[in-house]
């Protein structure tokens, strides 16, 4: 995890030494190139597969690079500029401030940096930035998700990230929803955990299925509409567990039911009800394959009654599934 906090402390810098707001990078004069450099980026494989695949991995990230910086170099709106940095490059305030100084004294006016993470056995996530050299500011900043491991899968990988990245340097509309293939996902019904005075003998209510209804349906079409996922149809699977256990309280028995119709993750979402008045929403996104949990949290303490509980459900998954960082 190491790599991956070094990462986020060198985009947190270059937040800290901006002078500005973020900003998409103008496109320069056909007679005037940006000149572009690129650090290797680092990997970081957190599948927890039991096989070592650093070997593969080490070559698949030097082909990726190669590829990535020998696309700048051909295409007439960049000059690339060659970068010395190894994987023990500056990260902190001073020593990248330093950094960016020299670069841009060498005619780079953008430093590209990213990392590539592996999640589980068909899922990647691509991150990418861009610092502007004399300022500072980190002008453009992207995730890619992509699916496979194979020689293949990369290559895909690095065509998308590195169309999708100059176009935005070049300062042309990014292409919606920047995923190389969307991650098939189950999301199952929300459920109902009801702590609230009376719950016992009052019981889930109509009103209750509808509310619960109504935020399974928001949360489908909010992740659909993201780009990133492909939603998968749920309703041939699952019945017979819930009858007998929360999908929320069973240990992770969602993975195997999302893994037989095919997704590649499975997400689980509660409302835990602590008043008529009161809930907190939670959700947990598995690995379909593996049962790892891939991301996880909960809103808060939040007011509203049952016709709430889609928007809480909403916020909840925008700020922690679909912008931000990810874990």
């Amino acid at each position: 995890m190491r790599n991956s906090r070094r990462f986020d402390l060198l985009v947190a810098t270059a937040l800290l030494l901006a002078f500005n707001p973020i900003s998409a990078i103008a496109a320069m004069p056909d007679s005037q190139p940006r000149s572009v450099a690129i650090d290797d980026f680092r990997y970081l494989d957190t599948s927890n597969e039991p096989i070592d695949q650093t070997a593969a991995h080490e070559k698949r990230l030097q082909a990726f690079m190669a590829a990535l910086r020998g696309d700048l170099a051909a295409d007439i709106r960049f000059r690339l500029v060659s970068s010395t940095c190894t994987a023990a490059c500056a990260s902190d305030g001073p020593a990248l401030a330093d950094r960016l100084r020299a670069l841009s004294q060498d005619g780079a006016s953008v430093l590209i940096i990213g990392n590539i993470q592996k999640m589980s056995t068909l899922v990647q996530w691509a991150r990418t930035a861009a610092i502007d050299t004399a300022s500072g500011r980190v002008v453009l900043e992207r995730l890619f998700t992509f699916r496979g491991d194979s020689d293949e899968a990369w290559e895909r990988a690095e065509s998308f990230v590195s169309k999708e990245v100059r176009a935005s340097l070049a300062g042309e509309p990014a292409t919606p929803a920047a995923a190389l293939a969307p991650v098939k996902l189950a999301v199952f019904a929300f459920e109902l955990d009801d702590t609230s005075a009376g719950a016992d003998s009052t019981g889930e209510t109509g009103s209750d299925a509808t509310g619960l209804a109504d935020t399974t349906d928001a949360i489908r079409q909010l992740l659909s509409q993201s780009g990133r996922y492909q939603i998968v149809d749920v309703s041939t699977a699952g019945a017979d567990a819930g009858k007998s256990r929360a999908l929320h309280d069973c240990g992770g028995c969602d993975a195997p039911l999302a893994l037989g119709l095919g997704a590649d993750q499975s997400l689980v979402g509660v409302i835990r009800r602590v008043s008529r008045t009161e809930y907190i929403v939670g959700f947990q996104l598995r690995d379909a394959r593996t049962g790892a949990v891939l991301a996880t949290a909960d809103s808060g303490l939040r007011m509203g009654a049952n016709y709430s509980w889609s928007r809480g459900a909403a916020h909840l998954l925008r700020d922690h599934l679909l912008e931000g960082d990810r874990q």
